[in-house]
């Protein structure tokens, strides 16, 4: 007489049986392994977070084709009538004159940080000297530096150079707040650089400059790309450090940021009740930095996954 295994002779492969057994593991495993409900997860924080991005700016971009009444009756209705008359006065209000200023700064500013974070990063990255990790280590702890601790002493400074409310000044100041991450950045960047074809440069004549300029420097393209747009980013935005250092001096006509520009509509058109001029001079604000981002999109997504894939 033997003794039957339970689950043994059961064909119909049910929980108990050995086949179920084997089974349920295994549709677990691939389950998990497809990674479906962490899709389903992820997709569905993306449609949250493009909602609560997108939502504002759709609302701004309205209102600058409503008038008021339209927008005090309704936020998210359509304009009846498409006209460009708020953006026309918000460009007379004084809209013009804010972008001109900032584009001049930002032309300066932008280029500098960019050239000399280049070359800082570069000579902390490819050169060994003493001190070298001391200095890498002092410019990332401006990083963690935050602005408004050095507001104070930043004004006296600035005030002793005779360099409130001028270009250079806040250029100078956006340079050096700047320069931090940049160099952060970029030295990761250029470590990941092959050395071979440095060293080929040299061997043909070129000297360090020359190669720098004309071999590494155009190497590290996705890297300066990416930590450009961060920084016409990041200074295109600022509103700190312009309120506090562009301030007129002596009677004179203060030089004011977008930001500042910005601020400064909304509190004359909070009297007024042109919010449409407020909204437009938004819209104006936002269009320039969304098309060098829209423009550069693909080289900052490869400059960021450069240093990871090499």
């Amino acid at each position: 007489m033997t003794q039957s295994t339970p689950g043994a002779t059961n064909p119909a492969g049910t929980p108990g049986s050995a086949k179920g057994k084997r089974t349920d593991p295994e549709r677990s495993r691939r389950f998990g392994e497809s990674g479906a409900t962490l899709n389903v997860f992820g997709t569905g924080f993306m449609a949250i977070w493009a909602i609560m991005i997108l939502g504002p700016v759709l609302w701004v971009v309205l209102g600058a084709f409503k008038n008021a009444s339209e927008l005090n009756g309704s936020a998210w209705s359509w304009p009846h009538h498409w006209s460009f008359d708020a953006f026309s006065r918000a460009w007379h209000t004084g809209i013009s004159t804010y972008l001109r200023d900032t584009v001049i700064v930002l032309v300066f500013s932008v280029s500098l940080t960019m050239l000399l974070g280049a070359m800082a990063a570069y000579v902390l990255a490819r050169f060994e000297f003493r001190g070298n990790r001391f200095i890498y280590y002092l410019f990332v702890s401006g990083v963690m530096l935050p602005v408004y601790l050095a507001l104070v002493p930043l004004f006296f400074q600035v005030s002793k150079l005779h360099m409130l409310n001028t270009y250079q000044g806040l250029i100078l100041v956006y340079v050096a707040f700047s320069m931090p991450f940049t160099v952060f950045f970029l030295h990761s960047f250029f470590r990941t650089l092959p050395s071979a074809v440095y060293e080929a440069a040299l061997i043909d004549g070129a000297s360090h400059t020359r190669a720098f300029f004309q071999v590494m420097l155009p190497m590290a393209k996705p890297g300066l790309i990416s930590v450009g747009i961060f920084n016409i980013l990041g200074q295109w935005n600022q509103y700190l450090l312009p309120v506090v250092l562009m301030q007129s001096q002596h009677g004179e006509q203060p030089h004011y940021m977008l930001s500042q520009g910005l601020v400064s509509l909304m509190v004359a058109q909070g009297y007024s009740g042109d919010y449409p001029a407020l909204f437009a001079g938004m819209t104006i604000a936002m269009l320039p930095v969304m098309a060098v981002y829209l423009s550069f999109q693909r080289q900052v997504q490869a400059g960021l996954t450069a240093g990871t894939l090499k």
